[in-house]
This record gives C-alpha cells, structure tokens and sequence, in this order.
C-alpha cells in the first residue's frame, strides 16, 4: 500500500502532540541546541539510529552545537504519519 500525504486538517491536529516541531514548507521542522558539538554529534547518531530503524531519513544540517532536523515522506511529496511517529521518537531522546 502507498504512503498516503497527510492533510491540512491531519496535520495541524497532529501538530498539537509534537508542540517544538513547526510545519513549514512542506515538512515538519525543528531545531535543537546542545552544550557543544560532540552532544550534537551524539544527538545526530542517536537520531540516525532511529531513523535507520524505521527506514525514515531526515535531512537535516548541523552548526556546531545547533542541529536542525526537516522531516517530509518523499514518497508521497509530503507530510506522512512516518514523519510523525519519527519525530515523537526524536522527542523522546
């Protein structure tokens, strides 16, 4: 069965269980900021576990201290219950 994209409706319902995350250009958007760049690291290889686990990439940049995580299902070109469920796992970290 295909991904199916969220709606406007689904999203901004859904939205209100991740408040730190912004829908914006087509993705579920957040930034994080640590103590220094080796806790960002270590947030970005948790990260990447996670989302090898669940098939599920972000893209994502890192700054130093500051990672900024963009989540959107390129299969369906556009937001998906997989951006979800990955972002509440991130929250979790």
């Amino acid at each position: 069965m295909a991904i199916q994209p969220l709606n406007q409706a689904q999203i901004q319902q859904q939205l209100a269980d991740i408040p730190d995350w912004q829908y914006q250009d087509n993705a579920l958007r957040r930034k994080f900021s640590f103590k220094n760049f080796i806790e960002a690291f270590g947030f970005m290889s948790k990260v990447a576990l996670l989302a090898e686990r669940a098939d599920h990439h972000p893209e994502w940049e890192n700054v130093y201290n500051k990672v900024s995580i963009a989540l959107t299902t390129h299969d369906c070109d556009g937001v998906s219950n997989r951006d979800f469920d990955l972002a509440k796992k991130i929250d979790q970290l």
